[in-house]
């Protein structure tokens, strides 16, 4: 499993992914799911995965073969992030449909989902939710971000915190609390987390952080967001005497 978050905010993009994919007492892997992709000072596209491995990988490595065989339409090339968004779709059906094929199967499931960001120059930033069937909806100011993945941990911490106004930092900040949580309550989502920002209208195009349970300004806020909770719960008045009737 995975958990990854993507937003789009007035300020800018954020995208944060795990790296775990194989959980259990004597097997944890760890492979990349957050992929750029673009050209510095005219477009940054990223691309984050969850689902079948082997399915986004695929998809993945055909897109990058794409810009370096320079065919008609990549993702280096293509005018606007909705065809971005219906190349990447289009890839996906193709693994898909080839996998379908060898398996002869429906014991296993293939499927995966991506989520594809960014900012093409003379464009707004985007953000585009991809399903396994290829299909793909938008971001938008009233819903600023997509989870895929096991998102149902991190999910609450986001919608009470966080709209399209919330500023980069609190969106970040906010972001990891919300992984955090998963990996508390998950061992199927773990770190290394893939971290990147960017800021809307910048044209730059960062390295992104990778981020271990080590590091000091994840272990601190992490500290911080337990300490706070068991503060504000003790805090809480305690329930009227019918409560226990």
């Amino acid at each position: 499993m995975t958990y990854c978050v993507a937003m789009r905010l007035e300020e800018g993009l954020i995208f944060v992914s795990d790296s775990r994919t194989n959980a259990g007492i004597d097997h944890i892997a760890t492979f990349r799911k957050l992929h750029r992709f673009g050209i510095p000072g005219e477009r940054l596209i990223v691309l984050q995965t969850a689902g079948n491995l082997a399915t986004s990988q695929a998809v993945i490595t055909r897109l990058f073969h794409r810009i370096q065989a320079d065919q008609d339409v990549h993702l280096n090339n293509v005018p606007t992030l909705f065809e971005a968004a219906m190349l990447v779709g289009e890839t996906m059906l193709e693994v898909m449909n080839k996998t379908a094929v060898l398996s002869k199967s429906d014991e296993y499931d293939f499927s995966s989902s991506i989520l594809l960001g960014g900012q093409i120059k003379g464009q707004p930033c985007e953000l585009y939710n991809i399903y396994p069937q290829g299909n793909f909806i938008s971001a938008t100011q009233d819903t600023p971000y997509f989870q895929i993945g096991e998102s149902k941990y991190g999910k609450p911490i986001i919608d009470r915190a966080l709209n399209y106004n919330s500023s980069l930092d609190k969106s970040l900040r906010c972001t990891l609390i919300s992984f955090d949580s998963t990996i508390r309550s998950n061992l199927s989502v773990g770190t290394p987390l893939d971290v990147l920002v960017y800021r809307a209208d910048s044209f730059d195009f960062p390295e992104g952080r990778r981020v271990y349970d080590n590091d000091p300004y994840f272990a601190m806020i992490r500290q911080q967001w337990s300490d706070g909770l068991r503060s504000v719960l003790s805090a809480l008045p305690p329930p009227p005497d019918d409560y226990w009737r």
